[in-house]
């Protein structure tokens, strides 16, 4: 029997319900349905290390996505998020209803798009302490209230050192998260870069950058402490003199859509840009 999972927001009454509805009309399909939903879904099992899924459905917000990418990692499984709520730019526009969203599901009905992630090290006296990856950006950031002083290295030239708040390294997909709303350019989903963004550095040079996604990044820490946040979940403490390089993962993380919408569509709704009158309506 096929299998999908539901990823759901464990605190929106609204994805608790349209779970109901979508596990009774995947049923109806032939279609089981495991779930990460504390407790679990009647007509559904629960997800465990052995669980194993077509899809991953998302009904919640993009970081619902975030949490569903950390669980399809490294699996080749796609995941398709549903807007519930609050538009997000990794989710479909509008809603589908559970029996239409559970046809598509059968007939395979939906495009998907890979999307470049981003993979870091963090050695320590020449010794890799820690690794991990991020889909929407990797952030080094003070740990205290004190900002930190960083040396930032691209392609193993210099670039400058900030005695900053932080510095992002977005991809494409994170590049309308906290990149963002710390001033930094969108990138739609088909553009290969990643963004290198310092956050309120005390520098005569501090723009946003957009360089190749085959770079590297380098940025050693020269103060006493600082964190590396991947995705803003997960993340390490870091010391003096620890190195970390950032650089383009090998994996992906596909994301679906059932939709035809374009990117440009997705930046309209989000932030409700005025169209009206456009000569192309």
């Amino acid at each position: 029997m096929r299998q999908v999972l539901l990823v759901i927001h464990p605190s929106r009454p609204e994805a608790h319900a349209f779970a109901v509805e979508l596990i009774s009309a995947l049923r109806e399909k032939n279609i089981a349905s495991i779930t990460n939903f504390p407790g679990g879904i009647p007509g559904s099992s629960e997800l465990d290390d052995s669980s194993t899924f077509e899809v991953a459905i998302v009904l919640g917000g993009d970081g619902t996505i975030l949490r569903a990418a950390e669980v399809v990692l490294g699996k080749d499984v796609p995941v398709l998020g549903i807007n519930l709520g609050n538009v997000g730019f990794l989710a479909e526009i509008e809603r589908p209803s559970a029996v239409k969203l559970a046809q598509a599901i059968v007939d395979k009905n939906y495009r998907g798009e890979p999307r470049l992630i981003l993979g870091f090290q963090v050695l320590r006296n020449g010794k890799e302490i820690a690794s991990g990856w991020a889909l929407n950006e990797l952030t080094i950031e003070r740990s205290h209230s004190q900002m930190v002083e960083l040396f930032v290295q691209i392609d193993d030239r210099p670039l400058s050192r900030w005695g900053c708040d932080g510095v992002i390294c977005a991809t494409p997909t994170g590049s309308t998260a906290y990149a963002f709303s710390a001033g930094g350019p969108v990138l739609w989903p088909e553009v290969e870069a990643i963004v290198v963004l310092p956050l309120a550095a005390h520098a005569l040079f501090s723009r946003p950058m957009v360089i190749s996604p085959n770079s590297s990044i380098v940025i050693d820490i020269e103060s006493r402490e600082a964190m590396i946040s991947a995705d803003g979940m997960r993340k390490t403490p870091l010391l003096n003199s620890d190195r970390v390089v950032i650089q383009r993962s090998p994996q992906r993380i596909e994301l679906l859509h059932i939709e035809a919408a374009v990117f440009t569509d997705r930046l309209v709704a989000k932030f409700k840009l005025p169209i009206e009158g456009w000569r192309g309506e």
